[in-house]
């Protein structure tokens, strides 16, 4: 029988060591293992491709990500943590990152709905200083043209 008044003992953690999942995702040219450290990536579904000094992230159509089933169209609160996510894995591997920087801000521009199918974003790190870096993210579905929607976030990164 446990004591009600009595604290418990806090849960054993495993420690990640951040810099050492990046170092690894970059050598391998593979980010499932780094995506897969965030519960919110896996949920959603989330993947990445880089392509040289350009890194693709992709929704992929999913029920659960739906918001208005009238359309179908993509839950907002989604389409902003896609791309919060999209920007933190940009800048914790551009960086070569040793802790998950902090959202300072995030600004989101919702252009046209995000329908029922698969989703991409890029970001571009417009500036990165010692302490505070600014990331504009881009999202589209069938035309890098038409974008989705657009963000500007900013990370507290020391």
């Amino acid at each position: 029988m446990t004591d009600i008044n009595k604290p418990s003992e806090p849960a054993e953690c495993p420690s990640l060591d951040v810099q050492d999942v990046v170092k690894r995702a970059i050598e391998l040219n593979d980010y499932s293992y780094l995506l897969a450290q965030v519960p919110y990536s896996q949920f959603i579904g989330m993947s990445v491709a880089r392509f040289g000094d350009e890194m693709v992230f992709k929704l992929p159509a999913k029920d659960d990500n739906i918001g208005n089933p009238v359309l179908p169209a993509i839950h907002g609160g989604v389409i902003a943590g896609f791309m919060e996510m999209s920007a933190i894995v940009q800048l914790m591997v551009f960086m070569q990152a040793k802790k998950v920087p902090k959202i300072v801000d995030f600004s989101i521009d919702y252009l046209r709905a995000g329908l029922h199918q698969d989703t991409f974003a890029e970001c571009k790190i417009t500036r990165q200083g010692r302490r505070v870096a600014n990331v504009n993210i881009n999202c589209w579905q069938n035309n890098r043209k038409q974008l989705i929607a657009t963000a500007r976030a900013h990370f507290l990164i020391d």
